[in-house]
């Protein structure tokens, strides 16, 4: 190697190395914005059922043992049908509730973001929504005995479009809800809560008075501590209140249940939980 190629090979090691300017993503921006972070569930849907109803054998003891047919029939679940929603409609009208048809395709959520806009009290009825969807209903089927030729009626599962209620409603505690009441037998109905407004009215009743969250960041920040328990709530340990009461924490006087009970959760620790029922 001549003297002009070590010259060239000394300047080359020296030279600096570029800069390289990375963005800052969201994440960085929310960190350095965010008073507390929660880890919570969105929405929580509870199905309301009667067990016995869902099969033949226990319709059939409801309207032959219960009420006292000599058979069971859909022709039996009419009046009982219609009753409810004259029920239903007499509701809306002695408090004054709007009556709301769903179209199709229509977003439900944004007709109840304008009612709740114009809604003043602590909780109440927003309104109450009326859509036609596909569900199990029962049918009456006519068979044949193969023996005796005689007819018979016979219950069987089907599908169909039928009418849902749906109560819009606010509650202290958890906020927005809405609660969807089928109107064909055996009525089942649907409760949808939201885990991030719940959280977010317990923070603010308990002191926090913060409108702004981030929801889902890898940071830890302490939450406002329960009401008698020492041991805060924290995003990295989404069920530390479970685990507070499960575990029998040492500020807090609810110790471990047994092993034949089910473990106690945030809610039904008396002396962990908030203020809510």
């Amino acid at each position: 190697m001549n003297r002009s190629e070590r010259l060239v090979g000394l300047l080359a090691a020296r030279r600096p190395e570029p800069i390289v300017t990375v963005a800052r993503s969201v994440a960085d921006v929310l960190n350095d914005h965010a008073v507390f972070e929660i880890e919570s569930i969105d929405r929580m849907y509870l199905n309301v059922w009667q067990p016995r109803l869902a099969y033949g054998g226990g319709v059939q003891g409801f309207f032959v043992g219960h009420r006292g047919y000599h058979y069971a029939s859909t022709a039996l679940m009419d009046p009982i049908t219609k009753a409810f929603v004259t029920d239903i409609h007499g509701f809306v009208a002695a408090r004054g509730l709007e009556l709301v048809a769903f179209a199709k395709g229509q977003r439900k959520d944004d007709i109840a973001h304008e009612f709740l806009a114009r809604f003043t009290d602590e909780e109440g009825v927003l309104f109450v929504g009326r859509a036609q969807e596909k569900a199990g209903v029962w049918r009456t089927q006519r068979r044949y005995n193969p023996t005796t030729g005689g007819s018979y009626a016979w219950l069987v599962r089907s599908s169909a479009f039928i009418n849902f209620f749906y109560f819009y409603c606010v509650d202290a505690d958890f906020g927005p809800f809405f609660l969807k009441v089928s109107t064909y037998f055996p009525y089942t109905a649907k409760l949808c809560i939201n885990g991030n407004e719940w959280a977010k009215r317990q923070a603010r009743r308990l002191g926090s008075g913060s409108s702004r969250w981030t929801m889902g960041s890898p940071r830890s920040t302490t939450l406002p501590t329960w009401r008698g328990c020492s041991r805060s709530a924290t995003a990295s340990a989404q069920n530390t209140s479970t685990r507070c009461c499960a575990s029998g924490c040492g500020s807090c006087p609810t110790r471990s249940p047994t092993p034949t009970r089910r473990p106690a959760t945030g809610m039904s620790c008396r002396s962990c939980r908030p203020s809510s029922p």
